[in-house]
């Protein structure tokens, strides 16, 4: 089964990059940065704490449903 877990924009106005995350577990994120090398670096390091967090809340919550059996 595929799902779509972010949605990303990166747009350039005149003096820097904007890029916008989505997610339906976050919201809407905003980066701001005048070099595009930084704008992704800063949004890929976003988005791999959100999902280590999520995994580590999803193996919390299997091993309380495992000790409730």
């Amino acid at each position: 089964m595929e799902e779509v877990l972010y949605n990303i924009e990166i747009h350039k106005d005149d003096e820097s990059y904007m890029g916008k995350i989505y997610s339906d577990v976050d919201g809407v994120k905003e980066f701001r940065n005048d070099r595009i090398y930084d704008l992704l670096r800063d949004m890929t390091v976003d988005i791999e704490l959100a999902l280590e967090e999520f995994s580590n809340r999803s193996a919390d919550i299997f091993e309380h449903h495992e000790e409730v059996r």
